[in-house]
């Protein structure tokens, strides 16, 4: 597995884990580099700590370009993929937004519902059309 690839897992990882137990994301981050084991890359720090300074907006993003899906509705695994994908494709300079979008795919793909890969697709492909506008 290549080691953006270890890094967006591990950084999901955190940003799921924080949701599902309400703590901050970046205690949840000290901890897992505290006990090292998986380790805590630092483009998974990057990732995270991207998000984190970023998430108002990209949650405002995310809910007005969801076409009549709230957040709260989508599936935990999408949303925490989609705040990743929003971050890379309008933050992350070093990340070709096509790219960006492939590994959100992946992402779902493996680890939530059927329908997530084409939703995902679909949102962040919009959201990568407007990144000009939206940064």
């Amino acid at each position: 597995m290549a080691a953006r690839r270890k890094a967006r897992l591990r950084a999901l990882d955190v940003l799921f884990e924080a949701e599902q137990r309400e703590l901050d994301p970046m205690v949840v981050l000290k901890a897992k580099i505290e006990r090292g084991n998986p380790p805590v890359g630092q483009y998974a720090v990057t990732i995270v700590e991207g998000v984190q300074e970023h998430r108002a907006r990209i949650d405002e993003i995310l809910s007005t370009y969801s076409m009549g899906w709230t957040l709260e509705r989508m599936p935990a695994v999408d949303r925490n993929v989609l705040r990743m994908g929003v971050w890379e494709v309008l933050y992350a300079e070093d990340v070709p937004t096509h790219v960006a979008l492939a590994e959100a795919v992946e992402l779902v793909q493996d680890l939530s519902t059927d329908a997530s890969p084409q939703f995902v697709n679909g949102l962040l492909a919009r959201v990568g059309d407007l990144a000009d506008t939206l940064r």
